[in-house]
C-alpha cells in the first residue's frame, strides 16, 4: 500500500523528553529528565471518595457523551479561582493544556504564519504548533523573561507571542511585575495576541507570582491552565479562557479533535474541588518541591564547585536550568551521565531557533532528597571527565601543531 504523508506530518518529530523517559526505564537510574508531578502528591483517598459520590449522585450523566464547553460546575469553579473577573462562558475544558495548545494552532496559525516564542521555550508548545507550518521566532529572552525592545522589533504580522510567565519549562525563570507590565503594554501597542501558559503558577515557594499578563489585556490574552500539576496528570484535564470574540472558533476545534473531555473526570475534579480542597492540597506540594530544590542546590553547589558549571535558583515549580562550562555539549553528556546512573534533558530540543549546546534541565520533584544527592554527584563525575577528555585533546592538538 502506498501510504502518502501530509507535509504537516512530515514535519512532525518525536519528543526528545519521551524518548529519553525511555532510557530512565532502566534499572537503577536516577531520573532528573522528565517534567512528572511527583506521585506523593496525588490526593488518592480525595479521589476515591469523589469518585464513589459522582457515580452515586450522577452516575449515568457522568458515564455519557457531554457538553463541549465542559461540564458547567467545573468552568465555575475554574473561574472562580483565577485572580481577575472571568465569565465562565469564556472557560473551555481541555484534555489537558497540551490540547488547549493544538487547538490553538489550528485556529490562529497558517503555514508560514509568524508566531513569537521564548528563549528558550516548552518543547511541548513547539510540538503543538509544527504541525500547522508556521515560522516560530525565537525573541531574545533574558532572566526575567522576554526582552521588551526585541518583542517590538519582532511583533509585526506575528499571530501572536507564546509566553510562559511563571517557572517556565524548561528554565524555571518568572517574569517581575516590571516586565509583565511592559510585555503587556509592548504586546496591546502593536496588537499582537498572547497565549499565556500557566501550568505551574501554583507551586510558588515563599511568594505567590505577580498577576498574570491575561488579568491586564483579557480581551488580548488566551489563557491555559492545568490540573495536571495540582491534581493529578493522568485526568488529563486543562483549561483555557479565551475572548468571546475567538471563543466560538476554539470550541468547533475541539469538537473535531475528541467532541468534549472525559466528562467524568471532569465531575470528579469538581467534586474534589469543593470545600476549599485545594487551598489545604496545593500547600502540601510546595513544601515538598521547595525541599527538594533546595537538596538540589545544596548538592549542586557542593559537587559542581571549581567546575565551571552556572546554575539558576528557582522560586517555584518543577524545573531548574543548569549551563556546562566552555566547549562541553549537553547532548553528548548524557550517555556519560547515563552510564553513571543519572538522566537528564539537553537544553537544545527547547529552542526555536539554534540552541545553547551547553544547556540541560533538571526536574527535582519526582527524586529523593537522597536520590538527588547521588545523581548530582554522578552528574559531577560524567563533567569532570568530559573536561578531562577535551583537556588532553587539547594537549594533543598543541603536540601535533608543535611537531609540524
Amino acid at each position: 500500500m502506498n501510504w502518502k504523508l501530509a507535509a504537516r506530518a512530515e514535519k512532525m518529530n518525536p519528543s526528545v523528553i519521551r524518548e529519553i523517559l525511555k532510557v530512565t526505564e532502566r534499572p537503577g537510574i536516577i531520573s532528573l529528565a522528565g517534567g512528572l508531578p511527583s506521585p506523593k502528591t496525588f490526593p488518592i483517598s480525595a479521589f476515591a471518595e469523589a469518585c464513589a459520590e459522582v457515580l452515586h449522585k450522577d452516575g449515568q450523566a457522568a458515564l455519557q457523551y457531554a457538553a463541549s464547553e465542559g461540564y458547567g460546575p467545573l468552568r465555575e469553579a475554574v473561574a472562580a479561582m483565577l485572580p481577575w473577573p472571568v465569565d465562565p462562558a469564556q472557560i473551555l475544558i481541555t484534555t489537558g493544556s497540551q490540547q488547549g495548545l493544538d487547538l490553538i494552532a489550528k485556529v490562529l496559525l497558517d503555514p508560514g504564519s509568524r508566531v513569537l516564542v521564548e528563549t528558550p521555550t516548552y518543547l511541548g508548545a513547539l510540538q503543538a504548533f509544527s504541525p500547522m507550518e508556521p515560522e516560530a521566532v525565537s525573541v531574545a529572552s533574558d532572566d526575567e523573561g522576554v526582552v521588551v525592545d526585541d518583542l517590538k522589533a519582532k511583533a509585526k504580522d506575528a499571530r501572536f507571542v507564546y509566553l510562559l510567565p511563571n517557572f517556565q519549562n524548561p528554565t524555571g525563570r518568572s517574569m517581575t511585575e516590571a516586565r509583565r507590565a511592559a510585555v503587556s503594554a509592548a504586546a496591546a501597542e502593536a496588537g499582537l495576541p498572547i497565549v499565556e501558559d500557566n501550568p505551574y503558577g501554583d507551586l510558588w515557594f515563599d511568594e505567590a507570582p505577580p498577576l498574570p499578563l491575561t488579568a491586564r489585556n483579557p480581551d488580548g490574552c488566551i489563557y491555559l491552565g492545568s490540573f495536571s500539576k495540582i491534581l493529578a496528570p493522568g485526568l488529563r484535564l486543562g483549561f483555557l479562557v479565551a475572548p468571546k470574540a475567538i471563543f466560538p472558533k476554539l470550541l468547533q476545534a475541539k469538537q473535531a479533535a475528541d467532541l468534549h473531555s472525559p466528562s467524568f473526570n471532569q465531575r470528579m475534579v469538581a467534586e474534589v474541588m469543593k470545600d476549599g480542597f485545594l487551598d489545604r492540597h496545593v500547600p502540601t506540594i510546595r513544601a515538598l518541591y521547595k525541599r527538594q530544590r533546595d537538596a538540589m542546590l545544596t548538592a549542586l553547589e557542593r559537587e559542581m564547585q571549581g567546575l565551571g558549571v552556572s546554575f539558576n535558583k528557582p522560586a517555584g515549580g518543577m524545573f531548574l536550568w543548569l549551563r556546562l562550562p566552555e566547549s562541553l555539549d549537553a547532548a553528548a553528556l548524557l550517555p556519560q551521565a547515563v552510564e553513571r546512573g543519572v538522566a537528564f534533558v539537553p537544553g537544545t530540543p527547547f529552542y526555536a531557533g539554534t540552541g545553547d549546546p551547553r544547556t540541560l534541565r533538571l526536574s527535582f520533584v519526582t527524586a529523593s532528597a537522597e536520590e538527588i544527592d547521588t545523581a548530582i554527584a554522578a552528574l559531577a563525575d560524567a563533567v569532570r571527565e568530559q573536561l578531562a577528555h577535551r583537556a588532553a585533546a587539547e594537549v594533543q592538538r598543541q603536540l601535533a601543531g608543535s611537531a609540524a
